[in-house]
Parts: C-alpha cells; sequence; structure tokens
C-alpha cells in the first residue's frame, strides 16, 4: 500500500508541471486581452509553444485519470463506494479535458488557412474558440472539485493519513465549484477563489509522495476493517 500510495503522489505531482504548461503559461503568454490582432500574431509566431500546450493538456488528463485509479486504491479498504467515486470523477474529467482541446486545434486550423476566412472573420472565430476552450476548463473544473469530496472524506475517516489533509482537501474541493458557479453566473467578477484554497491538494501529494501512508496504522485499520466484516 505504501508503494501504490506513492505511485499515486508521484502521478498527483505530475499533473502539476502540465497543468501550468497548459492551462496558465501558455494562455499568458499567448493571449492578449482585448487584442485578437495580437493574440494571432503570437500563436502564429510561436506555434510549438501552443502545441505543446495542446500535448501537455492531453497527457494532464490521463494523468489525472491514472492518479485517480491509484487514489482510490489507497483509500477503497476505508469505504469501496467513495473510492469509486474517485475514479469515476477522473474518468470523466479526463475525456472532457481531451476535447476541450479541439478548440485550439479549430485555432491552429483557422490561422494556417488564412485562404479559408477573411481577417476579420478568423479574429471572430479565433475569439469563439477562446472562449469555448475557457468554458471547456470550467467545465471539467466541477469533475476537478468533485473527486476532492470524496477523497476528503475517505482521508478523514481513515487514520493513515492526517485527518488535517482531509478537511484541507474539502475547502479545496469547495473553491474550484465556486470558480465554475461565479464563472458561469458572473463572469465579469473576474475572480479564481482556488487561487486560495489549493493547498489540501498540495499536503496531499506530498503527503503520499514523500510518506505514503502510516504504515503500522494501514495494516492496524485493515486488520480491525476485516475483523468487523
Amino acid at each position: 500500500m505504501k508503494k501504490t500510495a506513492r505511485i499515486a503522489g508521484i502521478l498527483y505531482f505530475l499533473q502539476i508541471p502540465l497543468g501550468i504548461l497548459g492551462i496558465v503559461y501558455v494562455p499568458k503568454t499567448l493571449f492578449v486581452e482585448g487584442d485578437l490582432a495580437g493574440t494571432t500574431s503570437n500563436i502564429l509566431e510561436h506555434q510549438d509553444l501552443f502545441r505543446l500546450g495542446i500535448l501537455s493538456a492531453i497527457v494532464c488528463a490521463l494523468v489525472t485519470a491514472a492518479t485517480g485509479y491509484y487514489i482510490s486504491k489507497v483509500l477503497r479498504p476505508v469505504s469501496a463506494l467513495p473510492a469509486r467515486i474517485i475514479a469515476l470523477c477522473t474518468f470523466i474529467v479526463a475525456p472532457i479535458t481531451i476535447l476541450n482541446e479541439l478548440n485550439n486545434a479549430g485555432i491552429l486550423i483557422v490561422i494556417n488557412h488564412p485562404d479559408y476566412f477573411d481577417v476579420e472573420q478568423q479574429q471572430s472565430l479565433i475569439g469563439l474558440f477562446i472562449k469555448l476552450h475557457e468554458y471547456g476548463i470550467q467545465f471539467a473544473g466541477v469533475f476537478f472539485g468533485l473527486w476532492l469530496l470524496p477523497m476528503g472524506y475517505l482521508v478523514i475517516r481513515s487514520t493513515y493519513i492526517p485527518k488535517v489533509i482531509g478537511y484541507f482537501l474539502l475547502i479545496t474541493c469547495a473553491g474550484y465549484l465556486a470558480d465554475f458557479i461565479l464563472f458561469l453566473l458572473f463572469p465579469e467578477l473576474k475572480i479564481v477563489v482556488s487561487e486560495a484554497t489549493w493547498l489540501g491538494e498540495i499536503m496531499m501529494v506530498f503527503w503520499l509522495m514523500i510518506k505514503g501512508v502510516k504504515e503500522r496504522a494501514f495494516l492496524e485499520f485493515n486488520a480491525f476493517a476485516n475483523s468487523a466484516q
């Protein structure tokens, strides 16, 4: 179980650089707010970076699904159904994230076939694809939040991962869900709640990578669970 937990931690950690590259760095580097002409020019000049961002997002989605599978194995001794929900949420978020990258692929098609559109049409389509991609990220964020709900619950109930991590995971879950609600209902606010609630995931990542599980506590918990059955 300690080995399984460390694999889960490593996979969870890999989501950080992959997600930052595809979701944060590439848009901040190439997209110019309120200037579609500048955005188009930047993407055209830095297509390799833009394509790398697409690849990063796809790989991150697959790693997320693998992370959910391994974390569900770690927490399954506590309760099987919530553990399965953890894996299910990540299996749902992966195809949403991958399909969302079709919007970025659409941008590449538009900028590499200028003969298909005039300048105004080209910029309008790029603006549309950027906005659709933004919505896709928010829809995926619902499941990025929801998988933390059963995870936090199971960590709190377990004895082999510190309960405090579970409580922080629930706070992180609330942050993701709040982001989605604010984005959908009050898009003009531009508030990102999860920027202040991310600590739970970081705690979970490093606990799993470094400690894995409290081995003696896990053995005692498992023995008690088996005897209760």
